[in-house]
């Protein structure tokens, strides 16, 4: 049975290995280089108060993982918070990535936060049709946005209510 619950530090080394996942997949982020254990304790020790970092695990084994980000430091934007979502690669597909957003949703509103936006690649189309089923909708498009193994990459936003 999936549980979901918040991370702690002793989960650290598998949400380092879910995030390499997606860095060598090149489908989710724009980081080209594989980070370490000093990069994800950092990351981390910046993950407190509103900033949840929440896993889910079944059996022992984590699945994913899910966070809430600043989306910017200036107080006007204080309830709009941006989401990273990693999912195994051997767990894609089978719920787990819906099961974290639900659960991230909820954790969002207990927080004060009224909007989550995040930021996708328009070829991620199997992460977009689980943004849209959770009810996120396109923004807009970002063209050339960043760089990616020496080639411009767009980016598109999405964004839910909460």
């Amino acid at each position: 049975m999936l549980m979901l619950r918040a991370a702690q530090r002793t989960d650290l080394e598998d949400i380092l290995t879910i995030y390499n996942q997606g860095i060598e997949d090149r489908i989710a982020t724009l980081e080209a280089d594989m980070k370490d254990s000093v990069y994800i304790e950092n990351w981390f020790a910046n993950h407190v108060d509103r900033y949840a970092v929440i896993v889910a695990e079944e059996d022992g084994v984590t699945l994913g993982w899910a966070s809430l980000n600043p989306y910017s430091h200036r107080c006007a934007y204080a309830g709009v918070a941006d989401l990273s979502v990693y999912i195994r690669r051997t767990a894609r597909g089978k719920g787990v990535g819906s099961a974290l957003l639900l659960k991230l949703q909820e954790v969002a509103r207990q927080h004060g936060f009224h909007k989550i936006v995040l930021f996708t690649f328009p070829f991620n189309q199997a992460g977009q049709g689980l943004y849209r089923k959770m009810r996120y909708r396109e923004v807009g498009v970002f063209k050339n946005q960043g760089i990616l193994d020496g080639q411009f990459i767009d980016v598109m936003a999405m964004e839910v209510l909460l």
